[in-house]
């Protein structure tokens, strides 16, 4: 391929042989039916204010600063065609109930106050759901564990999901990889997924793009869901979990 992702500066040259020999060579292609799969997109996870990274840390730990919001400004332009021509969009956010958290990390007790961390866990207003929009809460990484999101997209004929969200190491890399394991065609949109550390947000874009995706960029997707805007089903309108 001779497009560049920006996972290149993090190959080594054994990595880059060995790319050049067995790595992807053309993009798996897509199906007739996408949905749009927004992951997480909290305020906990770029704050309220937009501020680089270590400066947004200071108040939400968990932060991801400006290239977070960066991605949630992407993501808003790559909404705003998907509700445009009619394609499904389902947004996916952790379960707020006191239930074990996947993380193993051992962290103390939150130093915001209870209206601050309920804010924290609150869908950024740039890409908020609107009415029609299906809203999921999930209790792993994966946005299709312990969900009924396959049985939705059944529902509603989808062969093809686009990914936006973070993080891209972690809960949409797991919800990529669930979603080839049910045989959905899967898309990465580059700059609407983002992480806290460049060297694992590039590293499993590329992995995700050699085993179970398409990593595609913004204009790429846009371009994807206008081609099928006459062909998508219907938006089914659920009440939010």
């Amino acid at each position: 391929m001779t497009k560049t992702y920006g996972w290149e500066n993090y190959l080594s040259e054994r990595d880059k042989i060995h790319d050049q020999q067995w790595g992807k060579t053309e993009l798996s292609g897509f199906g007739e039916k996408p949905a749009l799969l927004l992951i997480d997109m909290y305020y906990s996870v770029v704050g309220l204010k937009r501020e680089p990274i270590f400066e947004s840390m200071k108040t939400w730990p968990g932060s991801m600063g400006l290239e977070g919001w960066e991605a949630v400004d992407k993501t808003a332009e790559l909404l705003a065609v998907a509700r445009e021509c009619g394609i499904p969009v389902i947004h996916i956010k952790g379960l707020q109930a006191g239930i074990k958290p996947w993380v193993h990390r051992k962290r103390g007790p939150s130093k915001l106050s209870p209206e601050m961390q309920q804010k924290g866990t609150q869908i950024c207003d740039e890409v908020a759901p609107i009415a029609g929009e299906v809203v999921l809460e999930k209790t792993a990484p994966s946005a299709f564990q312990g969900t009924p999101l396959t049985f939705h997209l059944q529902s509603l004929g989808i062969d093809t999901l686009i990914c936006c969200g973070e993080s891209t190491s972690g809960c949409v890399r797991a919800s990529v990889v669930d979603g080839a394991t049910h045989r959905f065609k899967m898309g990465v949109v580059s700059e609407c997924v983002y992480d806290r550390t460049e060297a694992s947000h590039y590293m499993n874009l590329y992995d995700m793009h050699q085993k179970y995706a398409d990593v595609i960029d913004l204009d790429m997707a846009k371009s994807y869901l206008r081609e099928k805007a006459t062909s998508a089903p219907e938006v089914v309108k659920l009440k939010s979990a």
